[in-house]
């Protein structure tokens, strides 16, 4: 049976959350081992939540089970990217096209608060929280959108989309694109939101894709 920690939470959702950060941001490089003894020693757990962590990640597209061998690390391709660009595009423009129709103020708070920490953290030079706050940024929109089949749709792609904002060097660039997007949802200017948000996105996609080609880790 898989134990609770000390603050109540369920071991293998926080070994979950610790090995998808550190995919996700970088620190485990992609192609690495995920071997269990030793990541339950690493963590002080035993090796059933690790076990449940990656099957997890396997799920949500991260992690790669090899039988008979270690999963490891996903390594993206670039048609993995842009896939995935195609379909985000088509979504997520939907997200934010419907946030700015059905927004309220506790809602709209809650998107700006995520953007001042990513614009806090660009400015500063902490890129882990610069990330993490741009991929909550988007989150927080899924969530004021309020269409319930858009945030299964993009909760299958969620991790995957953290990772791929893991890719992307020009912190405060982000941050402003994401100041624009911010104002155009509070005007629900809907038509400025259908031409920002593919162009973010393929921002993101071609920092993505630049790393791979030249073979740069994350973070």
């Amino acid at each position: 049976m898989t134990g609770v920690g000390a603050a109540g939470e369920l071991e293998s959702v926080r070994v979950t959350r610790i090995l998808r950060d550190d995919i996700v941001l970088g620190r485990r490089a992609p192609g690495s081992r995920l071997v269990e003894r030793d990541i339950a020693a690493e963590l002080n757990v035993s090796r059933l939540p690790v076990r449940e962590a990656i099957r997890t990640l396997v799920a949500e597209g991260i992690v790669v089970s090899r039988p008979r061998t270690w999963a490891v690390v996903r390594e993206f391709t670039l048609r993995d990217i842009q896939d995935f660009g195609e379909v985000r595009e088509a979504i997520e423009t939907l997200v934010f096209v419907f946030a700015a129709e059905r927004h309220d103020e506790a809602g709209l708070a809650r998107l700006r608060q995520a953007y001042e920490k990513e614009r806090e953290a660009a400015a500063r030079g902490d890129a882990d929280t610069a990330r993490t706050s741009a991929a909550e940024f988007h989150s927080v929109a899924v969530e004021i959108a309020g269409n319930e089949m858009l945030t299964e749709l993009i909760g299958v792609f969620l991790t995957r989309l953290r990772w791929l904002f893991g890719q992307h060097d020009d912190l405060q660039g982000m941050a402003e694109e994401h100041r624009l997007i911010l104002e155009a949802v509070e005007a629900r200017d809907h038509e400025t939101l259908r031409r920002l948000v593919p162009a973010h996105l393929a921002n993101g996609q071609r920092a993505a894709q630049r790393r791979l080609s030249l073979g740069i880790p994350a973070g």
